[in-house]
């Protein structure tokens, strides 16, 4: 895995400025995350998604081997085993509903409710952490709200399965963050995603092995490829939050719902009805504000610093955390 970018350093490397730089780090996260859905909802129709899942964190923990064989076990060194449990039970269960929501539920509407997970994490924020969640987050926070039930419709169609999956993913993974929030006050990103997957691939094995079929080398190779692309959708999205600031290169991941009903289309053959765009919009927009809000006030010191209530993927990355 290649060393974490520093701003500074890209401003005096590069000839176009860092939040540039920033926006098309997040426009590659977005295709990338895309890209690894869609791989998940084509493997998924003859592989379950929990075992999906496993080789998901499998292969995401081989990105990992460089920095141990240069560091050893040194980033395993912690007093807070117990909380890292806790965040990879959460952490699991909201990555096995994601998955399984992922297989049976169109792309588009997928990536529309996953961007409801910061407004979750806002909202636990006020409970677990005792921010302060004035008016305008407040008012974000219902808006978003609003735009899960316009797309949902709940007694105007039937809601299935696959889309209530999604949308609790998002309120577990909130719960997630919480604790991710927590550990980045004392532990390094490199001890917290180590520690995500030590965790994360026991649970996922657990829950994949009574649905287990080994893949073949084609499957094998779709598994690897997630891995892959996921890691480098979760680098490149971490790499956007530090290179541009939040106002700056969060409404580029707008574009990921853009790039789902495209894949969706024409791999999938699915055509998202006019309110999945317009409830996917109002959620967006409510997690946009709630993220350049929360920036600024970090900025301020109103807000301690920590890992953002954006979405950076159901398996957050090194710092350099429904992926």
């Amino acid at each position: 895995m290649s060393e974490p970018i520093n701003p500074s350093s890209v401003k005096k490397r590069l000839p176009i400025p860092a939040p540039v730089v920033g926006m098309l780090m997040m426009a590659i996260a977005s295709l990338a995350f895309s890209i690894m859905h869609t791989a998940i909802k084509h493997v998924g129709a003859d592989m379950h998604a929990f075992e999906i899942a496993f080789f998901r964190v499998v292969f995401g923990f081989v990105a990992l081997a460089p920095i141990f064989l240069r560091q050893g076990i040194t980033p395993l060194r912690t007093t807070k085993v117990k909380l890292f449990a806790w965040r990879g039970v959460f952490n699991g269960a909201a990555m096995l509903m994601f998955f399984y929501g992922l297989t049976i539920t169109p792309l588009a509407t997928v990536a529309a409710l996953g961007f409801t997970a910061p407004i979750f994490a806002t909202l636990l924020a006020t409970v677990v952490l005792g921010e302060a969640v004035r008016l305008r987050r407040m008012t974000a926070i219902a808006i978003g709200f609003l735009g899960a039930l316009v797309i949902l419709r709940p007694g105007v169609i039937e809601v299935g399965l696959g889309p209530l999956l999604v949308l609790g993913s998002s309120v577990v993974w909130a719960c997630a963050l919480m604790m991710i929030k927590i550990l980045t006050r004392t532990e390094s990103s490199v001890t917290i995603t180590a520690y995500a997957s030590i965790f994360l691939a026991p649970i996922c094995l657990v829950a994949a092995f009574p649905h287990w079929t080994w893949p073949n080398l084609e499957q094998l190779s779709w598994l690897f490829a997630i891995g892959i692309v996921g890691t480098i959708a979760q680098t490149a999205m971490n790499q956007a939050l530090k290179l541009g600031d939040a106002s700056v290169v969060l409404p580029v991941d707008f574009s990921k719902l853009i790039w789902a009903s495209i894949l969706g289309w024409l791999i999938f053959s699915e055509l998202p009805d006019v309110w999945t765009y317009v409830g996917g919009a109002m959620i967006f927009g409510s997690a946009t504000y709630i993220g350049i809000r929360e920036s600024r006030l970090k900025k301020q010191g109103v807000l301690p610093e920590g890992q953002p209530s954006t979405p950076v993927g159901r398996n957050p990355p090194p710092k350099t955390g429904h992926g």
